[in-house]
């Protein structure tokens, strides 16, 4: 039986088939931006830390907000956050606490910004082809073992980039090479798929999140949900979403 950490929304739960996110695992969440992936990351931290796990943040696009944060009901005092400056530092740091045993959760923000030492160093229009790749694929390798031994959760956020030339398919692709695909236990594609409004004003983002991958049970299915604007996922919303699709919510009247 498999560990699970909630993801802080019951539809996701139910569609990751084993009511959450696995531990001793790599998760990655991937989508285009403002689609909900560091909100989802945070609800996830805050549910680990009502189970009392210690959870660590690396920050690598430096754009935490901790009064978001802490709205999502994270527990800002008690989350370890590092800002590292480069890729192999950032990676270092996430092999460094996995192997210590003391962090059950590690979330890498995000791996498009796990910027290769040598591009830091270099010049702007120097050609570094395949370098964060074979970091990412280099580090995957150390922390696949250390990661199940210590039982961590390891979620890694992504962002998307366009394949060029690309006439039938799917153009979409993920950054930092192919390691992450392979090495994932779980892969989350989060989109927004329309707004929530009271009156004319935009409260909140329609969110629709596919299990693209699951080791760890049935995958391609899918929850939506809505998240308010700095409120996180609405559990009443979702509730009835699920009462409605499970027949024991009858709808009635002008919806």
């Amino acid at each position: 039986d498999i560990e699970s950490v909630s993801t802080g929304s019951l539809g996701l739960d139910i569609a990751l088939g084993i009511g959450g996110l696995p531990t001793g695992r790599i998760v990655e969440i991937y989508g285009p931006e403002s689609s909900g992936k560091t909100t989802l990351t945070l609800q996830t931290i805050a549910q680990a830390q009502k189970m009392g796990k210690t959870c660590a943040f690396v920050d690598a696009e430096h754009a935490l907000d901790p009064v978001y944060a802490e709205k999502l009901g994270v527990n800002v005092d008690d989350l370890l956050v590092s800002q590292p400056d480069t890729g192999e530092q950032a990676l270092e740091i996430c092999d460094m606490l996995v192997r210590s045993g003391a962090v059950d959760v590690v979330v890498v923000d995000s791996v498009a910004a796990l910027t290769p030492k040598a591009e830091i160093e270099g010049d702007m229009g120097d050609s570094h082809v395949g370098l964060q790749a074979r970091l990412m694929s280099q580090a995957l390798r150390k922390l696949t073992g250390n990661i199940k031994r210590s039982n961590t959760l390891c979620i890694f956020i992504n962002q998307i980039r366009m394949k060029i030339g690309v006439m039938f398919g799917n153009p979409e692709t993920t950054t930092g090479g192919n390691a992450l695909k392979f090495y994932s236990s779980v892969r989350l594609d989060i989109r927004r798929i329309g707004s929530v409004k009271e009156g004319d004003e935009v409260v909140g983002n329609e969110t629709r999140v596919k299990v693209v991958k699951n080791k760890v049970a049935p995958p391609f299915k899918q929850a939506e949900f809505i998240i308010m604007y700095g409120e996180g996922s609405s559990k009443q919303g979702e509730l009835i979403d699920l009462g409605v699709k499970h027949k024991l919510v009858d709808k009635a009247g002008a919806w």
